[in-house]
């Protein structure tokens, strides 16, 4: 079986189809949150994902875009980008956006694996480095974590006792580029697959992975897009200019 990984979209259409137009046949899709914010297409993001699969959990955007959660932890770039996208969604695409549910996310296809958006003992929470990636294992019933939230796509592992941090090593920003890492059974893990819509590793392409359940197997992509499109749709939205810079920018 094979789990197509979205995370973080945020409105960023342009983005998003060209992850769907280069990912290899899977089986079932899981979006770990963040459909919406940010970007300058929330509409045309919602309705393209409402039909990628059943397994889907809310971000900390989605709350307050959708109208369920407030401004008051956001920075005044984002809190903008939160209200202007809570009126421009139609009501029906609200509605779904909130009613998105809360993580961990369990699903019977995929025994031993939960789905959060930060973390799996906070949705909000930020797996930043070992010693939180370590407190989240010990905490997770489950061998597999699937997480976003930090747009920084890698791995945390545990391994002889400890946990370790993987960071890709993809460079070439000029071209799709794929990176496969399997572990051995048994192995204990949380996966973030990157940030499709926002990315904030230096690299500003974007990201997704794919996980094989058969051979324990995860495969990361970084997929170059139209930015100056998506920049485009920002600017002419009215939005901050912050928010279509920093797509160049990867950060």
């Amino acid at each position: 079986m094979r789990l197509l990984i979205l995370s973080d979209i945020h409105s960023n259409l342009e983005a998003l189809e060209a992850c769907l137009a280069v990912a290899p046949p899977h089986d079932a899709v899981a979006n770990l949150g963040d459909v919406v914010g940010y970007g300058a297409s929330p509409n045309e993001v919602v309705e393209r994902v409402r039909g990628l699969g059943k397994i889907f959990v809310r971000g900390n955007h989605d709350r307050v875009c959708s109208g369920i959660g407030e401004t008051n932890d956001f920075n005044p770039v984002a809190g903008m980008a939160a209200l202007w996208t809570r009126k421009k969604l139609t009501p029906e695409n609200c509605a779904w956006v909130a009613g998105l549910p809360k993580g961990p996310i369990l699903n019977a296809e995929w025994p031993d694996t939960q789905f959060v958006h930060g973390s799996p003992l906070d949705e909000d929470g930020y797996i930043m480095t070992e010693p939180m990636a370590e407190i989240a294992m010990d905490a997770s019933p489950c061998s597999n974590t699937f997480f976003g939230h930090t747009h920084m796509q890698g791995m945390l592992v545990v391994t002889n006792c400890r946990v370790v941090m993987s960071r890709s090593e993809m460079k070439d920003r000029t071209r799709m580029e794929q990176e496969i890492i399997q572990l051995p059974r048994g192995t204990k893990c949380l996966v973030n697959p990157g940030s499709i819509g926002q990315p904030r590793d230096g690299d500003p392409r974007a990201g997704f992975a794919i996980y094989d359940s058969s051979e324990n197997e995860f495969t990361f992509y970084r997929v170059p897009y139209d930015v100056a499109k998506a920049q485009q749709r920002i600017l002419r939205a009215g939005l901050p200019e912050r928010l279509a810079f920093r797509l160049s920018e990867g950060r």
